[in-house]
């Protein structure tokens, strides 16, 4: 197996002189259709040392984990770790884009970073590992291995933010570049696998009698990914990939996000099916969120934090009293 590297990215937002840097170009606006600035994007819940535990415990194997931040480094974290690479934006990303308060600005560069192996996995930092894992998990005959089913792009009245407008164009690229029936004749195997669960194979099943990709299911999981497919969609998209590192903050109508990758990576073939139970997507306030880390079902956990009750201190607390239970022991990445 060729080396896997990690790459998670990472903010502080409590930390004041970046708060100012950032109200100095914010666009005065919290929150809008197009320019998503809310606190919880930025909001740190003190669990980044379970994220680099995790790894210890459940992935030893991997090559190196690739930490990017805007210079920020939590004062508990060891600099001198052996597989820990420091990242900061400016590294790799051009300086007329920065600084940058923008997630999906920061990630459609990450190719670019110094030393990053051919096979990488992405992680935000709400996602954790809290079961083993092996190589194989990600990767499977060079290729990734990632949750694949065919799924429509709903515009609903809950997607007030524009969010799908986003997935929209993703996928709109995708149709630029790939011929929908072809993708299917060549890997009828891999859209048809039952891996996907029952339901999911049901609606790619249905998403097959259409003339085009209608889109996919997303899972907020870790991402694998092959460094030599980004280059390649930079190659034939540089102005829409330039445009979505411009934007300071998120925007939601005219960017595109990393999954655009994901799906470059489905549209070509370059992908091995794995089950939907790898993983969870959860919130911070989810009751069964305990269990779900302490047990034993899932490998990996996506946290999400949308949680804006005046008790998010209690449900913080109780969330890193869980992964205290479940990873006691400080990792290589700890002081």
């Amino acid at each position: 197996m060729d080396k896997i590297d990690f790459v998670v990215t990472w903010v502080d937002g409590n930390d004041p002189a970046w708060r100012r840097e950032k109200e100095k170009y914010s666009p005065k606006k919290t929150f809008n259709e197009a320019f998503d600035d809310r606190k919880e994007r930025y909001r740190d819940t003190g669990t980044l040392k379970y994220f680099f535990r995790g790894i210890e415990k459940y992935a030893p194997w991997v090559n190196k984990v690739y930490f990017i931040t805007c210079g920020q480094k939590p004062e508990w974290l060891n600099e001198n770790c052996e597989k820990l690479v420091l990242v900061d934006h400016k590294d790799y990303m051009p300086e007329e884009y920065l600084p940058t308060f923008n997630s999906d600005a920061i990630e459609a560069g990450m190719h670019r970073i110094e030393g990053l192996s051919e096979h990488f996995v992405y992680f935000n930092d709400d996602m954790f590992l809290v079961n083993p894992v092996t190589p194989e998990d990600f990767f499977k005959n060079g290729l990734p291995v990632d949750t694949f089913s065919l799924e429509p792009i709903l515009a609903t009245a809950g997607a007030t933010d524009g969010f799908f407008i986003k997935i929209a164009l993703n996928v709109q690229v995708i149709n630029k570049h790939f011929n929908f029936r072809s993708f299917l004749l060549k890997n009828r195997r891999k859209v048809l696998s039952f891996k996907q669960g029952l339901k999911y194979w049901i609606r790619t099943v249905t998403m097959c009698n259409y003339p085009c990709f209608s889109g996919f299911h997303c899972t907020h999981l870790p991402n694998p990914y092959l460094k030599s497919v980004w280059e390649e969609v930079w190659e034939k998209e540089p102005e829409l990939l330039n445009k979505a590192m411009s934007f300071r903050f998120r925007n939601n109508r005219e960017s595109t996000n990393h999954w655009l990758f994901e799906y470059w990576q489905f549209a070509s073939g370059r992908f091995e099916t794995r089950k939907q139970s790898f993983g969870k997507l959860t919130s911070i306030g989810d009751e069964k969120l305990p269990d779900d880390i302490l047990g034993k079902k899932y490998k990996t956990l996506c946290i999400n934090d949308e949680y804006n009750a005046a008790d998010f201190e209690k449900i913080r607390d109780r969330l890193i009293n869980c992964f205290e239970t479940k990873m006691p022991e400080k990792s290589m990445f700890e002081k």
